[in-house]
């Protein structure tokens, strides 16, 4: 008699072996090889593994792929696990949309979507407090308090993007706080340092900066269990632009000096700092300067992390076909051959 593969998580999957699992299908892709040959590029994953791999037009599945297949959508799938040259693959076996039944046989959401490690409402909490302790400039925060209280039911659970970094539910709010924090942070620090030299830092307009430079990710993405997809707005503006806009609906509210509504303008648009990031102009001021490596390095180290979680090698380094495109140190600890 033949051995039943055994029921674990994506997660658990050693490579060669083959298991039954739920995943969600978080990313669909129609793409076409050099010679035309078409194929889908999917992704699978649960809290703590995704996997990619193709659909080649000569596969079985290519047409339920084509047809049937959602992101977003839960489902059941038997598979062997591969780890190749190119990532961690799947060889399909089965597969089938999540059904009501599967709850009493173990399905549960919440294992296969990663979250941010703290409650919306907490998270969202804190980043109101610290504005109205951190921050002295009472129209500044007016209208950044505004601009929070009229997006909370969004914000206490959007991701932060569709990719890269901070991409489930939550992390809009997980990286924004940290962001602020790096910014006030930063701000203290070389206010102290350059004490009497001129321009001096303005400590509210980092902050505020901080708090509202992904603002425009409220348009620019889409929330579904997989973490976001773009908006046809995201597609055709971004999020850098959409932001500004945001902040000047929201001064026509909330009144704010021109001078200051300028340079919280130009930290929105100048924070990804290169065109092909989305900025249309780099850091000019201290403000900016600031608030743009507060962000960097948050979402550096996320990804970092993500990275790092993701490989299941042996090897003491990752491989370098990461975000990053390079390889990282695991540390102390992992074999290595």
């Amino acid at each position: 008699m033949t051995a039943q593969p055994a029921t674990c998580e994506l997660n658990q999957l050693q490579p060669g072996q083959q298991g039954v699992f739920y995943a969600l299908l978080s990313g669909k892709e129609a793409m076409t090889t050099r010679d035309g040959r078409p194929y889908y590029r999917v992704s699978f994953r649960d809290r703590h593994r995704e996997v990619s791999f193709p659909v080649w037009n000569d596969s079985p599945w290519y047409a339920p792929c084509r047809d049937q297949w959602q992101p977003g959508q839960f489902y059941k799938l038997l598979a062997t696990y591969r780890e190749t040259e190119f990532g961690p693959q799947l060889d399909l076996h089965n597969i089938r949309p999540v059904v009501p039944e599967d709850e009493q046989a173990g399905f549960n959401p919440a294992r296969l979507v990663k979250v941010a490690s703290r409650s919306g409402q907490e998270m969202y909490q804190e980043l109101v407090s610290l504005v109205q302790q951190q921050m002295s400039h009472p129209q500044l925060k007016q209208l950044v308090l505004w601009l929070l209280e009229r997006h909370r039911e969004q914000l206490i659970f959007w991701p932060a993007a569709s990719r890269i970094h901070h991409a489930y539910l939550g992390g809009w709010l997980e990286h924004v706080l940290s962001v602020a924090y790096n910014a006030l942070f930063l701000a203290d620090k070389y206010a102290r340092a350059y004490a009497g030299r001129q321009p001096g830092i303005n400590r509210d307009l980092v902050l505020a900066g901080a708090v509202l430079h992904d603002i425009g990710k409220l348009r620019e993405l889409q929330a579904n269990p997989a973490g976001a997809e773009y908006t046809p707005a995201g597609h055709l503006i971004g999020h850098v632009l959409q932001g500004r806009d945001m902040v000047r609906e929201a001064a026509a509210q909330v009144p704010l000096d021109a001078e200051l509504l300028l340079q919280l303008e130009h930290i929105i648009i100048s924070h990804q700092r290169l065109p092909e990031w989305g900025s249309p102009k780099p850091p000019m001021t201290l403000e900016a300067l600031l608030v743009h490596h507060a962000d960097e390095i948050d979402a550096r180290v996320a990804t970092y992390y993500d990275i790092l979680e993701q490989d299941t090698s042996d090897s003491v380094v990752t491989g370098k076909k990461n975000v990053l495109g390079q390889r990282l140190y695991k540390g102390p600890g992992t074999s290595g051959t």
